[in-house]
């Protein structure tokens, strides 16, 4: 690992542990010449499957795209960025294991907003009246009555 500060080559560990929910190793580095330190993070590299869209065109898994699109239903909502990596990286794990070449792009949206509903309901609303293309207020009603009785129905199951 060459340091970023001088460009050196020696560097030593410091310490490791695991990031991300154990997907990633969190290394914190000392160069050997300048002396700073710096922190790297080690994933594995697998193949995602290839994402089907509606037109049936076929694209590589775009992780930035998925970050933007749950960015883009959370901002300005009071949720951190670690939950938001977190929801990627379980959206991610989803993909290996589904065990397939392909995802239809339908199913990984599903899986989104099954993430942003256990993360921030207006996230939720938001990123679904995209996704399912709400044409009028009857639809977001709807969707906010799902909603609802989604979450009576798991407090009844708290009680």
């Amino acid at each position: 690992m060459r340091c970023p500060f001088c460009g050196g080559t020696e560097t030593k560990v410091i310490d490791s542990r695991f990031a991300s929910e154990g997907d990633q190793v969190r290394r914190r580095r000392e160069c050997l010449e300048c002396v700073e330190r710096f922190t790297t993070y080690e994933v594995a590299e697998l193949t995602l499957p290839r994402m089907v869209k509606r037109d049936a065109s076929r694209e590589a898994f775009n992780e930035e795209k998925l970050r933007q699109g749950l960015l883009r239903a959370l901002e300005k909502r009071p949720v951190s960025m670690e939950k938001v990596e977190e929801a990627i990286s379980r959206i991610k794990r989803r993909l290996r294991a589904f065990g397939e070449r392909e995802v239809q792009t339908k199913a990984l949206g599903d899986w989104i907003m099954d993430e942003l509903r256990q993360i921030d309901h207006v996230a939720y609303v938001r990123f679904a009246s995209v996704y399912r293309r709400f044409q009028d207020v009857h639809a977001f009603e709807e969707e906010i009555q799902r909603l609802r009785q989604a979450h009576e129905e798991l407090d009844e199951i708290i009680r």
